[in-house]
Parts: C-alpha cells; sequence; structure tokens
C-alpha cells in the first residue's frame, strides 16, 4: 500500500521558483560525501547482535524522514509531499557476488525494522521484484572502500527525486570509528542546508541510539 501525500500548489509555494529552476537542469541531482563517528552507535549494534548494515539503513531512512525536503517527489507533473517514505537497500547474495534491492516499509523502532527486513532479505529470491516506487530511500551500503567521493548512475530521468544514501568501509581515527556517509538528492527540493540538518541528526542518533 502506498504512503499518503499532499500535492503542493506551486503557485503558493515558497520553493516554486527554486524547483523550477533545478528541475530543467541536466543534471538536477547532486552528492556530497561526509564522515559520521559511529563509535557508539556500531557498539551498540554489535552488543544487540543485529547486522550493521540493516541497522544503517534504519538509521539514515529514519533521520531522513524527519527532514521535510527529502519527501517531496514528482509525481504525474506535479510536486508532491509524502507523510512517510519507506526504505530499499542493497543485499548481497554471497555465493553469486550479486545484489538484491530489497523493499521494506519504514517502522517506528530499530528492533522492528531490523527484524522484518532481516528476514525480507533472506527469503527475497529475485534480485529485483520490479520498479522502485516514489516512495522510497534507496541504500547502497559499500562497505569494501573507505571513498571520499561517490557518484551514480544517471536514467535520464529528470523528475526522478528518490534520494541515494551510501556509506563506506569503516576505519579507526583516534580512537573514533568513522565512516563516509554519502546522500544524492534533487536539488528541486534539497539544498545544503538539508543535508547540513540530515549530517547533524545522523550524528545525532548514532552519539544517542
Amino acid at each position: 500500500m502506498a504512503n499518503q501525500y499532499q500535492v503542493i500548489d506551486e503557485k503558493t509555494w515558497e520553493r516554486a521558483m527554486h524547483c523550477m529552476v533545478f528541475r530543467n537542469s541536466v543534471e538536477p541531482a547532486f552528492c556530497v560525501t561526509f564522515e559520521v563517528d559511529i563509535t557508539n552507535f556500531r557498539n551498540k549494534i554489535k552488543e544487540q547482535g543485529y547486522s550493521f548494515t540493516i541497522a544503517m539503513v534504519y538509521a539514515v531512512c529514519r533521520c531522513a524522514n524527519e527532514i521535510e525536503a527529502f519527501r517531496y517527489r514528482f509525481l504525474d507533473g506535479k510536486v508532491v509531499l509524502f507523510d512517510k517514505i519507506d526504505t530499499a537497500f542493497t543485499y548481497l547474495n554471497q555465493d553469486t557476488e550479486l545484489f538484491k534491492v530489497v523493499n521494506v516499509p519504514m517502522q517506528d523502532t530499530l528492533q522492528g525494522y531490523v527484524t522484518i527486513a532481516a528476514k525480507m532479505a533472506k527469503e527475497q529470491k529475485e534480485y529485483f521484484t520490479g520498479p522502485l516506487g516514489n516512495d522510497v530511500f534507496q541504500c547502497s551500503p559499500m562497505p569494501w572502500v573507505t571513498y571520499t567521493h561517490i557518484s551514480h548512475t544517471n536514467s535520464g530521468k529528470k523528475d526522478n527525486a528518490t534520494p541515494l544514501f551510501d556509506w563506506g568501509k569503516y576505519y579507526e581515527k583516534d580512537g573514533k570509528i568513522m565512516m563516509p556517509v554519502s546522500v544524492q538528492a534533487h536539488h528541486s527540493f534539497v539544498d545544503g542546508l538539508h543535508i547540513g540538518k540530515f549530517a547533524d541528526g545522523l550524528q545525532k542518533f548514532m552519539n544517542e541510539y
């Protein structure tokens, strides 16, 4: 069942001009990479015996859901704002070294999400179950490289406003465990300010979980 949304009246919407300018860009999305201190979060997740990757999907999508800018999409040519965004993440098949894309509804708690997501990831046989919905955040962990920059394939669809979240291999620095995190978002809806709010919110979640 799709999430609820409201259609935005672009005549009265404060961001209408910004949206229009960026919507017509050759490349309307931009990507930012920053570092996050995951020391506390990683230790707690390890203690609880959860998958770090799946726990990280929850953390990222929860923090993104809290920022309105990340919940805007284009739908049938109109701008809409979803009440809630669900999750989609890549999950590696160790035998074939091919990944599958798993769609999991967002849950209220990390424990609830990890339980459902781990089960769905394990049981899903297909690599792709169909086109992703408009109301998801796409997460693609890349734990093999501590990267400083990442880019993505471009479908050429300028109205594809689904944010993409990535994170790389974590490493120790000054006694802390650090990890690169990337956000790619459509500039019609998301500015650097919103990426900054997301980064602050994610670090707070990492510290306080």
